[in-house]
């Protein structure tokens, strides 16, 4: 199967980004370290969808974005080229559906966590502040860039209730526009481009760097016997161990 890829890049760190398997990507010190990551997260990819994982990916880069961000903090301000397209009204559902889905397992995920306040980890800080710990401020900081989102192509959203709630709410929002599966990229905060494809896009993104991150503390604060694997990270992990 090929994986066409976005490689966006600043110095050495790198996000590889699956132009094909929306929302899917790696993060690496090097280009080739990412690439090397891709065959694995499109696996868990095509786990979390359901589907059954070929066994061999070709993966070639169709597009490069150099980047003045904090790459090794997972930020990104890339706009794909296949973004800039219009969308029909099959593949728009199709791709809502994705980003919908990865809401309501995103809030199920932070509901298994017996207590949502407790944590193992260390304290650590980035350039933008404290890495959300707890099961609390991941779920917080994931659900509350709905407005942000939403808000970068014109639409009216906001981060009150649920992720899955707001998330609704904000596609409602969005399909009231007339010619909403044609709007233009538009120019949003800080000089980025946005399109509402890469509105979905970012939001799975998000939702997969935080889900694994939550999956990870969570098995290490209370067993991988009291947290589900919904996204299928530790599926893939055991998928490879057996074929060893």
């Amino acid at each position: 199967m090929k994986i066409n890829c976005v490689w966006e890049h600043n110095g050495n760190d790198s996000i590889l980004y699956a132009n094909n398997f929306v929302g899917a990507f790696t993060r690496g010190a090097s280009k080739e370290e990412a690439m090397l990551k891709m065959p694995e997260e499109i696996r868990r990819y095509q786990l979390w969808l359901g589907e059954t994982p070929p066994d061999d990916y070709d993966i070639e880069i169709v597009q490069e974005k150099e980047s003045d961000l904090q790459i090794r903090d997972a930020d990104s301000d890339v706009l794909f080229t296949a973004e800039e397209r219009p969308f029909t009204a099959e593949e728009y559902q199709y791709l809502k559906s994705l980003a919908m889905k990865s809401a309501e397992d995103f809030y199920a995920l932070y509901l298994s966590f017996p207590d949502k306040n407790k944590s193992v980890l260390p304290d650590r800080k980035t350039f933008y502040g404290p890495v959300p710990r707890t099961a609390e401020e991941m779920y917080q900081h994931t659900k509350n860039v709905n407005e942000y989102y939403f808000s970068e192509v014109g639409v009216d959203a906001e981060n009150e209730g649920t992720i899955v709630s707001c998330r609704a709410k904000g596609f409602e929002a969005l399909e009231s526009i007339d010619g909403y599966l044609s709007l233009e990229p538009v120019t949003g905060s800080y000089g980025e481009q946005w399109s509402v494809r890469k509105v979905l896009r970012r939001f799975i993104w998000h939702d997969r760097i935080h889900a694994k991150a939550m999956y990870r503390m969570g098995i290490l604060t209370f067993g991988a016997e009291t947290i589900p694997d919904l996204f299928g990270f530790g599926r893939q992990i055991a998928m490879l161990r057996n074929n060893m």
